[in-house]
């Protein structure tokens, strides 16, 4: 175990945005949290990052595990004079070289920070997530600002360190394609557990035509079954 939740609840201003939400993160896990705006996907993270304390119920951590986080938002003063470099190895004394050169971003090692596309910041935010030889990672919708061709590549590249690396990762996505199309575990969040599962599994379960519309839910079935891979007998 690498962090987990027990019935968690939590309400800012008496508007509950979790309402007993119970989750665990192990060692190789890839879990991706959808659900509509204001399903408190946000706070949940928060509060597994110690960020928020929930008024209900417990968040364990195993404190011999390593997490890198990516918040939804990092505000950054446009007039810092920072590189990349400089940004990725702030209160670290650990060589960033490595990781720059994993994610093929070495070339902007000098570039600063204000001037990166969007894709480029989040492979910046993720080689700083990196740097620590985290066990897990865990993000907060880091593709929802990129354009479709960035989205793809972001998603094939935590495929890539979950699978190589061993990394677990806990990610809130609005992306339901590429998420409903994949291998993963999936929580579906709506202020409480809704369902969770296999993609497979989540696309027919009655609770996500529920959330999102039977229409999408049948597109997603459909979806799943065309990108399944032919089976040719002998």
């Amino acid at each position: 175990m690498i962090l987990s939740a027990e019935n968690i609840s939590h309400h800012y201003n008496k508007h509950h945005v979790l309402d007993r939400v119970s989750l665990t993160l192990n060692k190789g896990d890839f879990t991706t949290i959808i659900g509509p705006n204001g399903a408190g996907k946000s706070t949940l993270l928060k509060c597994l990052m110690g960020l928020i304390k929930p008024k209900q119920g417990r968040v364990s951590r195993n404190l011999n595990s390593r997490i890198g986080y990516i918040p939804q938002r990092i505000q950054v003063n446009p007039s810092l004079p920072m590189c990349v470099e400089r940004f990725i190895k702030l209160n670290t004394k650990n060589g960033v070289e490595t990781d720059l050169e994993y994610l093929d971003i070495t070339r902007l090692k000098d570039k600063p920070i204000h001037s990166l596309s969007g894709g480029e910041w989040q492979k910046v935010l993720l080689a700083r997530a990196l740097r620590d030889r985290p066990d897990a990672i865990i993000l907060d919708e880091p593709a929802q600002n990129l354009d479709i061709p960035s989205q793809v590549q972001f998603h094939k590249i935590l495929n890539q360190i979950h699978t190589e690396r061993g990394i677990a990762i806990l990610m809130v996505s609005h992306d339901l394609h590429m998420v409903m199309a994949s291998q993963q575990n999936v929580i579906c969040l709506n202020n409480h557990i809704c369902c969770s599962g296999p993609a497979q599994q989540i696309a027919r379960d009655p609770a996500f035509a529920q959330l999102f519309g039977h229409d999408m839910a049948s597109m997603m079935a459909l979806y799943q079954q065309q990108s399944q891979p032919e089976h040719i007998g002998h």
